[in-house]
């Protein structure tokens, strides 16, 4: 397999500005792929009233992605999306296919988090969760899959998580949703199966980037009375390999599923967490 095997092809990557999705497009972009990332931009960490937990990169970080791409000597495409948006997602792949002509490589990387048990959860974030998270990848494989299928070759890549396999108390709209996305998945991977098209889940672990350290500092500082630092400290403790993982190692999955050798790949949650089961 040649390390520029993707020349030639388009990726398109949301929330492709920092952590994993960002990882994702780098990977694609060193194998020799155009990359088009979306981000919903703001402040680097924002938690609400309510429990709502998101990460989201400033124009900054966005500007540093694109020339990061960019410096393995492809073209690069940024632009503000909001997942929950039908209109932002049209205008997001609309941008892409008038910069670069078509989308070969979906990856769905956008995601949020909310800490509460059922008993206590606002409907609003309920649904929010499910809207970033579940109906994000299906707004935007509805958009990439026909083009796809018409040209025979497409690779759709979404981020789920251990927890759309494993539950947790507090955590009951995120588990959902990423089950969901498996759901979504396994159904995409034999709508496109005879047309060469491709649909798989990657499920990580706890992954050290700022959503992930953010995330485990607010689960020790509201649920446990401890620093974060500790919380992430006995997480990395907990996992066989004793670490967190690291989102190049998302980035390196996601690659392998765009290779040949991976085509026989086809509507499986590919977990990566090291052998922990959260």
């Amino acid at each position: 397999m040649s390390e520029r095997f993707l020349e030639g092809r388009v990726a398109l990557v949301t929330g492709g500005a920092s952590g994993m999705g960002r990882a994702m497009a780098l990977a694609f972009a060193k194998a020799g792929a155009d990359v088009s990332i979306g981000s919903l931009l703001s402040n680097r960490r924002e938690t609400k009233a309510d429990g709502e937990l998101v990460n989201m990169p400033g124009s900054e970080e966005m500007d540093r992605t694109k020339k990061e791409i960019e410096s393995f000597g492809v073209r690069a495409l940024a632009v503000e999306l909001d997942v929950t948006s039908t209109e932002s997602c049209e205008n997001f792949y609309a941008e892409t296919v008038k910069a670069f002509g078509k989308v070969d490589i979906l990856a769905n990387a956008a995601g949020i988090t909310a800490e509460h048990g059922v008993v206590d959860h606002p409907e609003g974030l309920w649904l929010k969760v499910m809207d970033v998270n579940a109906n994000g990848p299906f707004r935007m494989s509805k958009l990439c899959l026909p083009g796809m299928m018409e040209r025979k070759w497409g690779r759709i890549i979404t981020i789920s998580s251990t927890a759309g396999n494993v539950g947790a108390p507090m955590s009951p709209a995120y588990c959902a949703s990423k089950a969901a996305v498996l759901g979504m998945t396994r159904a995409m991977a034999l709508e496109g199966a005879e047309q060469g098209v491709t649909a798989n889940a990657i499920c990580p672990g706890w992954v050290e980037t700022d959503f992930g350290r953010d995330w485990i500092s607010d689960i020790a500082e509201k649920q446990m009375n401890m620093k974060g630092d500790e919380l992430i400290a006995q997480e990395a403790g907990n996992n066989p390999q004793k670490r967190l993982i690291k989102p190049e190692e998302i980035g390196a999955t996601a690659l392998f599923l765009t290779s040949d050798g991976a085509y026989g790949i086809n509507g499986q949650d590919i977990t990566v967490s090291g052998g922990s089961l959260w």
